[in-house]
């Protein structure tokens, strides 16, 4: 596979996996990248094929990192909430189990 077309593969599989929140997937092709980038840099000068797919590569991975910074903030904001809200949901489930068995707590 030429080069043009590596990176264009790696640029979709980004997309992909960003799309799907598939961490897995996007720390395969994070290694990947990281393998392959200094390999294809040695084997000469870049096309202008080249040039436009690896800057296709480049915001795809930007958009990727924004995409990952952005989850963590919603998922940090999230288990602060529960955090806030964990006496009130074990008051909840303490009362829900005791309307279940018919018991007081």
């Amino acid at each position: 596979m030429d080069r043009q077309q590596t990176l264009l593969k790696l640029a979709q599989q980004i997309s992909t996996a960003t799309a799907a929140s598939d961490w897995k997937a996007l720390e395969a092709v994070n290694t990947m990248m990281a393998s392959a980038l200094p390999t294809m840099a040695s084997q000469g000068r870049w096309t202008p094929a080249e040039l436009a797919a690896l800057t296709a590569l480049r915001q795809m991975h930007d958009q990727s990192v924004l995409h990952c910074q952005q989850t963590s903030i919603e998922m940090s904001k999230h288990l602060s909430e529960m955090q806030t809200n964990k006496e009130g949901w074990i008051a909840y489930a303490l009362d829900s189990d005791s309307a279940a068995t018919g018991l007081s707590a």
